[in-house]
Protein backbone atom coordinates (compact mmCIF):
# COMPACT_ATOMS: atom_id res chain seq x y z
CA UNK A 1 0.00 0.00 0.00
CA UNK A 2 2.62 2.02 0.67
CA UNK A 3 4.48 1.96 -2.10
CA UNK A 4 1.09 2.52 -4.51
CA UNK A 5 0.89 5.38 -2.76
CA UNK A 6 4.24 6.81 -2.89
CA UNK A 7 3.61 6.02 -6.60
CA UNK A 8 0.29 7.77 -6.84
CA UNK A 9 2.39 11.06 -5.49
CA UNK A 10 5.05 10.52 -7.90
CA UNK A 11 2.70 10.60 -11.06
CA UNK A 12 0.46 13.67 -9.36
CA UNK A 13 3.69 16.07 -9.18
CA UNK A 14 4.91 14.69 -12.72
CA UNK A 15 1.02 15.35 -13.96
CA UNK A 16 1.20 19.42 -12.59
CA UNK A 17 4.94 19.84 -13.49
CA UNK A 18 3.53 19.57 -16.78
CA UNK A 19 3.52 23.11 -18.61
CA UNK A 20 0.83 24.29 -21.38
CA UNK A 21 0.56 26.09 -24.25
CA UNK A 22 -2.59 27.40 -25.38
CA UNK A 23 -3.37 29.11 -28.81
CA UNK A 24 -6.53 30.76 -30.27
CA UNK A 25 -6.51 32.27 -33.71
CA UNK A 26 -9.69 34.83 -34.30
CA UNK A 27 -10.73 34.68 -36.92
CA UNK A 28 -10.48 30.86 -36.78
CA UNK A 29 -10.09 30.72 -40.98
CA UNK A 30 -9.49 27.34 -42.77
CA UNK A 31 -6.22 26.03 -40.53
CA UNK A 32 -7.12 23.05 -39.04
CA UNK A 33 -3.56 21.75 -38.25
CA UNK A 34 -0.41 23.15 -36.05
CA UNK A 35 2.94 22.33 -35.02
CA UNK A 36 5.59 23.04 -32.91
CA UNK A 37 8.84 24.29 -33.55
CA UNK A 38 12.19 24.37 -30.67
CA UNK A 39 14.56 27.12 -32.06
CA UNK A 40 18.01 26.29 -32.05
CA UNK A 41 20.36 28.24 -33.66
CA UNK A 42 19.71 29.24 -37.05
CA UNK A 43 17.04 26.02 -36.93
CA UNK A 44 13.60 24.83 -36.09
CA UNK A 45 13.89 21.46 -34.53
CA UNK A 46 10.48 19.53 -34.52
CA UNK A 47 8.69 19.03 -30.83
CA UNK A 48 5.05 18.11 -31.42
CA UNK A 49 1.60 18.45 -33.68
CA UNK A 50 -1.54 19.25 -33.20
CA UNK A 51 -4.93 20.05 -34.34
CA UNK A 52 -6.39 23.25 -34.64
CA UNK A 53 -10.01 22.94 -33.41
CA UNK A 54 -12.93 25.95 -33.36
CA UNK A 55 -9.48 28.42 -33.88
CA UNK A 56 -7.81 26.53 -30.47
CA UNK A 57 -5.12 24.98 -30.10
CA UNK A 58 -3.22 23.12 -27.10
CA UNK A 59 -0.17 21.54 -26.86
CA UNK A 60 1.46 19.95 -23.41
CA UNK A 61 5.23 20.16 -22.33
CA UNK A 62 6.99 18.35 -19.79
CA UNK A 63 8.31 19.28 -16.72
CA UNK A 64 12.31 18.58 -18.24
CA UNK A 65 11.31 20.92 -21.47
CA UNK A 66 13.94 23.23 -22.40
CA UNK A 67 13.69 26.85 -22.01
CA UNK A 68 14.26 28.90 -24.54
CA UNK A 69 12.03 30.18 -27.69
CA UNK A 70 9.52 28.08 -29.49
CA UNK A 71 7.71 28.73 -32.62
CA UNK A 72 3.38 27.50 -33.34
CA UNK A 73 2.88 27.11 -37.09
CA UNK A 74 0.34 26.81 -38.69
CA UNK A 75 0.80 27.48 -42.52
CA UNK A 76 2.45 24.91 -44.92
CA UNK A 77 3.86 27.09 -47.27
CA UNK A 78 4.25 30.72 -46.54
CA UNK A 79 4.90 32.94 -43.65
CA UNK A 80 2.19 31.71 -40.87
CA UNK A 81 3.71 31.34 -37.64
CA UNK A 82 3.74 32.71 -33.73
CA UNK A 83 7.25 33.05 -31.79
CA UNK A 84 7.47 33.04 -27.95
CA UNK A 85 9.46 32.32 -24.72
CA UNK A 86 9.10 29.59 -22.87
CA UNK A 87 10.42 29.35 -18.92
CA UNK A 88 9.03 26.61 -17.24
CA UNK A 89 5.60 28.35 -17.27
CA UNK A 90 2.22 28.04 -18.71
CA UNK A 91 1.53 29.98 -21.67
CA UNK A 92 -1.73 31.41 -23.47
CA UNK A 93 -2.01 34.01 -26.09
CA UNK A 94 -4.55 34.76 -29.18
CA UNK A 95 -3.87 36.21 -32.53
CA UNK A 96 -5.10 36.80 -36.14
CA UNK A 97 -3.59 34.55 -38.07
CA UNK A 98 -3.66 36.44 -41.35
CA UNK A 99 -1.19 38.90 -39.35
CA UNK A 100 0.12 36.99 -36.72
CA UNK A 101 3.36 39.17 -35.40
CA UNK A 102 1.39 42.13 -35.38
CA UNK A 103 -1.71 40.96 -33.64
CA UNK A 104 -0.22 38.24 -30.96
CA UNK A 105 -1.49 39.37 -27.37
CA UNK A 106 -0.74 37.31 -24.23
CA UNK A 107 -2.95 36.36 -21.45
CA UNK A 108 -0.54 34.36 -19.24
CA UNK A 109 2.87 33.71 -19.28
CA UNK A 110 5.04 36.69 -17.62
CA UNK A 111 7.84 36.33 -19.40
CA UNK A 112 5.97 37.35 -22.84
CA UNK A 113 3.65 39.93 -21.30
CA UNK A 114 6.79 41.89 -20.22
CA UNK A 115 8.81 41.51 -23.18
CA UNK A 116 5.94 42.24 -25.51
CA UNK A 117 5.26 45.41 -23.49
CA UNK A 118 8.81 46.17 -23.58
CA UNK A 119 9.00 45.88 -27.52
CA UNK A 120 5.43 48.34 -27.68
CA UNK A 121 7.12 50.97 -25.68
CA UNK A 122 10.26 51.34 -26.09
CA UNK A 123 9.50 51.06 -30.18
CA UNK A 124 7.45 54.18 -29.97
CA UNK A 125 9.90 56.25 -27.87
CA UNK A 126 12.54 55.25 -30.07
CA UNK A 127 10.11 56.40 -33.07
CA UNK A 128 10.13 59.78 -31.45
CA UNK A 129 14.03 60.12 -31.26
CA UNK A 130 14.50 58.76 -34.71
CA UNK A 131 11.77 61.12 -35.74
CA UNK A 132 13.90 64.22 -33.91
CA UNK A 133 17.08 63.16 -35.53
CA UNK A 134 15.08 63.39 -38.96
CA UNK A 135 13.80 66.67 -38.48
CA UNK A 136 17.02 68.19 -37.10
CA UNK A 137 18.96 66.60 -40.41
CA UNK A 138 16.16 68.53 -42.54
CA UNK A 139 16.51 71.63 -40.44
CA UNK A 140 18.76 71.95 -37.66
CA UNK A 141 17.20 73.93 -35.01
CA UNK A 142 18.14 74.67 -31.12
CA UNK A 143 14.85 73.49 -30.04
CA UNK A 144 15.20 69.99 -31.72
CA UNK A 145 18.51 69.68 -30.30
CA UNK A 146 17.00 69.98 -26.71
CA UNK A 147 14.00 67.70 -27.34
CA UNK A 148 16.67 64.91 -28.31
CA UNK A 149 18.10 65.29 -25.69
CA UNK A 150 15.28 65.18 -23.17
CA UNK A 151 14.17 62.29 -25.63
CA UNK A 152 17.19 60.48 -25.00
CA UNK A 153 16.97 60.56 -21.06
CA UNK A 154 13.58 58.88 -21.30
CA UNK A 155 14.39 56.30 -23.29
CA UNK A 156 17.73 55.30 -21.09
CA UNK A 157 15.24 55.81 -18.20
CA UNK A 158 12.84 53.43 -19.85
CA UNK A 159 15.70 50.50 -20.83
CA UNK A 160 17.47 50.76 -17.06
CA UNK A 161 13.36 50.04 -16.00
CA UNK A 162 12.42 47.37 -17.74
CA UNK A 163 16.47 45.56 -16.99
CA UNK A 164 14.90 46.06 -13.67
CA UNK A 165 11.65 44.28 -13.90
CA UNK A 166 13.46 41.93 -16.15
CA UNK A 167 15.96 41.08 -13.42
CA UNK A 168 16.35 37.02 -12.92
CA UNK A 169 13.91 36.16 -16.10
CA UNK A 170 14.92 34.53 -18.95
CA UNK A 171 13.89 37.51 -20.87
CA UNK A 172 16.62 39.95 -19.33
CA UNK A 173 18.40 38.74 -22.14
CA UNK A 174 16.50 40.01 -24.91
CA UNK A 175 15.68 43.22 -23.31
CA UNK A 176 19.09 43.71 -22.96
CA UNK A 177 20.09 42.82 -26.16
CA UNK A 178 17.59 44.93 -27.67
CA UNK A 179 18.79 48.17 -26.38
CA UNK A 180 19.88 50.26 -29.38
CA UNK A 181 22.72 52.90 -29.16
CA UNK A 182 21.77 56.12 -29.53
CA UNK A 183 24.40 58.84 -30.05
CA UNK A 184 24.41 61.18 -27.36
CA UNK A 185 23.77 64.12 -28.78
CA UNK A 186 22.22 64.56 -32.24
CA UNK A 187 23.79 64.25 -35.49
CA UNK A 188 24.94 66.92 -38.02
CA UNK A 189 25.11 65.26 -40.57
CA UNK A 190 23.14 62.46 -42.42
CA UNK A 191 26.24 60.10 -43.48
CA UNK A 192 27.48 60.55 -40.17
CA UNK A 193 24.58 59.58 -38.41
CA UNK A 194 24.12 56.29 -41.06
CA UNK A 195 28.12 55.68 -39.96
CA UNK A 196 27.35 55.63 -36.43
CA UNK A 197 24.15 53.49 -36.56
CA UNK A 198 26.18 50.58 -38.57
CA UNK A 199 28.98 50.86 -36.43
CA UNK A 200 27.32 50.44 -33.64
CA UNK A 201 24.58 48.30 -34.39
CA UNK A 202 25.85 45.03 -32.16
CA UNK A 203 27.14 47.15 -29.03
CA UNK A 204 25.14 45.41 -26.86
CA UNK A 205 24.46 42.34 -28.74
CA UNK A 206 26.34 39.17 -27.10
CA UNK A 207 27.06 36.31 -30.16
CA UNK A 208 28.09 34.13 -27.63
CA UNK A 209 24.86 34.04 -24.95
CA UNK A 210 23.15 30.86 -25.39
CA UNK A 211 19.86 32.21 -24.83
CA UNK A 212 19.80 34.44 -27.39
CA UNK A 213 21.50 32.35 -29.71
CA UNK A 214 18.63 30.23 -29.06
CA UNK A 215 16.27 32.00 -30.79
CA UNK A 216 15.80 33.81 -33.97
CA UNK A 217 17.22 36.79 -32.35
CA UNK A 218 20.89 36.71 -33.88
CA UNK A 219 19.60 35.56 -37.28
CA UNK A 220 17.08 38.36 -37.27
CA UNK A 221 19.23 41.01 -36.42
CA UNK A 222 22.13 39.21 -38.39
CA UNK A 223 19.51 39.81 -41.48
CA UNK A 224 18.93 43.40 -40.61
CA UNK A 225 22.71 44.32 -40.63
CA UNK A 226 23.82 42.30 -43.86
CA UNK A 227 20.54 42.92 -45.94
CA UNK A 228 18.97 46.21 -45.00
CA UNK A 229 21.58 48.03 -42.91
CA UNK A 230 24.58 47.28 -45.63
CA UNK A 231 22.92 48.76 -48.51
CA UNK A 232 23.75 50.24 -52.07
CA UNK A 233 22.32 50.65 -55.48
CA UNK A 234 25.78 49.75 -57.38
CA UNK A 235 26.16 46.42 -57.46
CA UNK A 236 29.70 46.20 -57.12
CA UNK A 237 29.21 48.50 -53.97
CA UNK A 238 27.08 46.52 -52.92
CA UNK A 239 29.17 43.49 -53.01
CA UNK A 240 32.08 44.55 -51.10
CA UNK A 241 29.74 45.75 -47.99
CA UNK A 242 27.65 42.33 -48.17
CA UNK A 243 31.59 41.06 -48.27
CA UNK A 244 32.65 43.07 -45.22
CA UNK A 245 28.90 42.83 -43.43
CA UNK A 246 29.15 39.04 -43.45
CA UNK A 247 32.78 39.04 -42.02
CA UNK A 248 31.86 41.64 -39.28
CA UNK A 249 29.30 39.15 -38.22
CA UNK A 250 30.93 36.06 -38.32
CA UNK A 251 33.61 37.46 -36.68
CA UNK A 252 31.89 37.98 -33.66
CA UNK A 253 30.86 33.94 -33.66
CA UNK A 254 32.84 31.89 -31.61
CA UNK A 255 30.12 28.46 -31.66
CA UNK A 256 31.63 26.74 -34.72
CA UNK A 257 28.51 25.13 -35.15
CA UNK A 258 26.28 28.45 -35.18
CA UNK A 259 29.20 29.94 -37.46
CA UNK A 260 27.89 26.98 -40.00
CA UNK A 261 24.49 27.60 -39.55
CA UNK A 262 24.93 31.52 -40.00
CA UNK A 263 26.71 30.66 -42.86
CA UNK A 264 24.18 27.72 -43.94
CA UNK A 265 21.81 30.50 -43.42
CA UNK A 266 23.40 33.07 -45.63
CA UNK A 267 24.24 31.16 -48.57
CA UNK A 268 20.62 30.01 -48.76
CA UNK A 269 19.45 33.54 -48.96
CA UNK A 270 22.09 34.29 -51.77
CA UNK A 271 20.47 31.47 -53.74
CA UNK A 272 17.09 32.64 -53.51
CA UNK A 273 18.44 36.22 -54.64
CA UNK A 274 20.14 34.01 -57.76
CA UNK A 275 23.36 35.71 -56.43
CA UNK A 276 25.29 32.33 -57.46
CA UNK A 277 29.23 34.46 -57.89
CA UNK A 278 28.29 35.54 -54.25
CA UNK A 279 27.14 31.58 -53.12
CA UNK A 280 30.73 30.69 -54.18
CA UNK A 281 32.57 33.31 -52.37
CA UNK A 282 30.37 32.28 -49.05
CA UNK A 283 31.56 28.84 -49.37
CA UNK A 284 35.05 29.03 -50.36
CA UNK A 285 35.64 32.32 -47.63
CA UNK A 286 33.79 30.47 -44.71
CA UNK A 287 31.93 26.77 -45.39
CA UNK A 288 35.06 25.04 -46.96
CA UNK A 289 37.38 26.00 -43.95
CA UNK A 290 35.14 24.95 -41.13
CA UNK A 291 35.78 21.67 -39.39
CA UNK A 292 35.06 18.54 -41.74
CA UNK A 293 32.88 17.09 -38.63
CA UNK A 294 30.22 19.22 -38.46
CA UNK A 295 30.14 19.87 -42.16
CA UNK A 296 26.38 18.81 -43.60
CA UNK A 297 26.57 16.66 -46.80
CA UNK A 298 22.99 17.63 -47.51
CA UNK A 299 23.61 21.42 -47.21
CA UNK A 300 26.28 20.71 -49.88
CA UNK A 301 24.45 18.58 -52.19
CA UNK A 302 21.37 20.98 -52.23
CA UNK A 303 23.63 24.19 -52.62
CA UNK A 304 24.98 22.64 -55.73
CA UNK A 305 21.32 21.11 -57.25
CA UNK A 306 20.39 24.84 -56.43
CA UNK A 307 22.81 26.62 -58.20
CA UNK A 308 23.58 24.14 -61.15
CA UNK A 309 21.56 25.68 -63.72
CA UNK A 310 21.42 29.45 -62.04
CA UNK A 311 23.11 32.44 -63.89
CA UNK A 312 27.06 32.61 -64.25
CA UNK A 313 26.79 28.93 -64.02
CA UNK A 314 28.08 26.42 -67.49
CA UNK A 315 25.17 24.89 -68.63
CA UNK A 316 25.16 21.06 -67.55
CA UNK A 317 25.64 18.90 -71.29
CA UNK A 318 23.20 17.44 -72.96
CA UNK A 319 23.96 14.70 -75.47
CA UNK A 320 21.62 13.92 -78.32
CA UNK A 321 21.16 12.38 -81.77
CA UNK A 322 19.44 14.37 -84.47
CA UNK A 323 19.46 13.00 -88.73
CA UNK A 324 21.70 10.40 -87.55
CA UNK A 325 24.53 12.87 -86.00
CA UNK A 326 25.61 12.60 -82.39
CA UNK A 327 25.67 16.05 -80.59
CA UNK A 328 26.84 17.88 -78.03
CA UNK A 329 25.18 20.62 -76.36
CA UNK A 330 29.43 21.37 -74.81
CA UNK A 331 30.68 21.37 -78.63
CA UNK A 332 28.74 22.59 -80.07
CA UNK A 333 29.96 26.10 -82.38
CA UNK A 334 26.86 26.98 -84.24
CA UNK A 335 26.62 30.62 -83.15
CA UNK A 336 27.49 33.30 -80.74
CA UNK A 337 24.32 32.16 -78.54
CA UNK A 338 22.17 29.74 -78.10
CA UNK A 339 18.74 29.58 -76.28
CA UNK A 340 17.36 26.09 -74.39
CA UNK A 341 13.74 25.93 -74.55
CA UNK A 342 11.72 22.85 -72.21
CA UNK A 343 8.46 22.23 -74.16
CA UNK A 344 5.97 19.75 -74.56
CA UNK A 345 3.50 19.25 -77.06
CA UNK A 346 0.79 18.86 -74.04
CA UNK A 347 1.05 22.50 -73.30
CA UNK A 348 -1.22 24.63 -74.64
CA UNK A 349 1.52 27.98 -73.30
CA UNK A 350 4.27 26.42 -75.80
CA UNK A 351 2.09 26.00 -78.24
CA UNK A 352 1.12 29.40 -78.62
CA UNK A 353 4.33 30.36 -77.99
CA UNK A 354 6.75 28.50 -79.46
CA UNK A 355 5.50 29.56 -83.21
CA UNK A 356 5.27 33.12 -82.59
CA UNK A 357 9.50 32.24 -81.34
CA UNK A 358 9.87 30.17 -84.70
CA UNK A 359 8.86 33.31 -86.52
CA UNK A 360 10.71 35.60 -84.95
CA UNK A 361 14.04 33.98 -85.05
CA UNK A 362 13.85 34.18 -89.13
CA UNK A 363 17.41 36.05 -89.99
CA UNK A 364 18.46 35.33 -86.24
CA UNK A 365 22.33 34.75 -87.09
CA UNK A 366 23.81 35.05 -84.25
CA UNK A 367 21.32 32.99 -81.73
CA UNK A 368 20.85 29.06 -81.90
CA UNK A 369 17.53 27.49 -80.64
CA UNK A 370 17.98 24.33 -79.07
CA UNK A 371 14.30 22.82 -78.02
CA UNK A 372 14.00 20.25 -75.62
CA UNK A 373 10.70 18.22 -75.95
CA UNK A 374 9.28 16.76 -72.94
CA UNK A 375 6.68 14.42 -73.68
CA UNK A 376 5.23 10.78 -72.83
CA UNK A 377 5.52 9.29 -76.10
CA UNK A 378 7.20 10.84 -79.48
CA UNK A 379 4.52 10.40 -81.92
CA UNK A 380 3.03 14.22 -81.56
CA UNK A 381 6.68 15.51 -80.97
CA UNK A 382 7.55 14.17 -84.19
CA UNK A 383 4.65 15.63 -86.54
CA UNK A 384 5.11 19.02 -84.19
CA UNK A 385 8.52 20.00 -84.72
CA UNK A 386 8.05 19.01 -88.90
CA UNK A 387 7.01 23.32 -88.69
CA UNK A 388 9.87 24.14 -86.94
CA UNK A 389 12.63 23.91 -89.19
CA UNK A 390 16.10 25.02 -88.75
CA UNK A 391 16.06 24.18 -84.63
CA UNK A 392 17.91 21.02 -82.82
CA UNK A 393 15.67 18.86 -81.72
CA UNK A 394 15.60 16.73 -78.51
CA UNK A 395 13.23 14.21 -77.43
CA UNK A 396 13.01 13.71 -73.67
CA UNK A 397 10.59 11.00 -72.49
CA UNK A 398 9.00 10.42 -69.09
CA UNK A 399 8.51 14.17 -68.90
CA UNK A 400 9.10 15.77 -65.72
CA UNK A 401 11.05 12.88 -64.83
CA UNK A 402 13.19 13.07 -67.67
CA UNK A 403 16.88 12.80 -66.27
CA UNK A 404 17.78 15.86 -68.07
CA UNK A 405 14.65 18.31 -67.01
CA UNK A 406 15.50 17.19 -63.70
CA UNK A 407 19.23 18.39 -63.93
CA UNK A 408 17.55 21.29 -65.22
CA UNK A 409 14.88 21.78 -62.66
CA UNK A 410 12.24 22.41 -64.99
CA UNK A 411 8.61 22.70 -63.05
CA UNK A 412 6.77 24.59 -66.22
CA UNK A 413 7.06 24.84 -69.69
CA UNK A 414 8.07 26.68 -71.38
CA UNK A 415 11.22 27.60 -69.91
CA UNK A 416 13.81 29.67 -71.63
CA UNK A 417 17.46 29.43 -70.61
CA UNK A 418 20.10 31.70 -72.77
CA UNK A 419 23.67 30.84 -73.05
CA UNK A 420 26.81 32.25 -74.47
CA UNK A 421 29.47 30.61 -76.92
CA UNK A 422 30.65 29.21 -74.31
CA UNK A 423 27.47 27.51 -73.00
CA UNK A 424 27.77 29.71 -69.86
CA UNK A 425 23.61 30.59 -68.50
CA UNK A 426 23.65 34.19 -69.20
CA UNK A 427 19.91 35.04 -68.86
CA UNK A 428 17.06 32.81 -67.42
CA UNK A 429 13.87 34.78 -69.01
CA UNK A 430 10.08 34.29 -67.37
CA UNK A 431 8.37 35.22 -70.65
CA UNK A 432 8.44 35.52 -74.55
CA UNK A 433 8.37 38.95 -74.90
CA UNK A 434 11.81 39.48 -72.00
CA UNK A 435 13.42 36.61 -74.48
CA UNK A 436 12.99 38.36 -77.52
CA UNK A 437 13.91 41.33 -76.06
CA UNK A 438 17.12 39.63 -75.19
CA UNK A 439 17.84 37.76 -78.69
CA UNK A 440 17.33 40.90 -80.53
CA UNK A 441 20.35 42.79 -77.72
CA UNK A 442 22.16 39.96 -78.99
CA UNK A 443 21.75 39.91 -82.86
Amino acid sequence: MKKLFILFALFAITAQAQYKIEGTLNPADKFSWVILYKIEGAKQLFVKSGKIENGQFKFELPADAKVGMYRVSYKTEGAGFVDFLFNKEDIRFRFNPNSAEESIHFDSSSENILYQDYIKVVALEQYKLDSLQVAYLKGPSANTEKLYNNQLKEITALQASYVKKAKGKMVEDFIKANNRYNSTSISKDSQAYLNMVVKHFFDNIDFNNKTLYNSTFLVDRITDYVFYMNYSEDEKTQENLHKKAIKDVLGRVKDPVFKKDIVEFLVTQFINYQRVTFVDYLMSSYYDPLPKNIKDQEFLALVKEKTIVEVGRIAPDISWTENGKNYKLSTLKEASNYVLIFWSTTCSHCTREIPLLHSFMKGKKNTKIIAFGMEESSANWKSYIKGLSGWHHILGLNKWENPTARTYQIYSTPTYIVLNSNKKIIAKPQTLEQLQKIISGLE
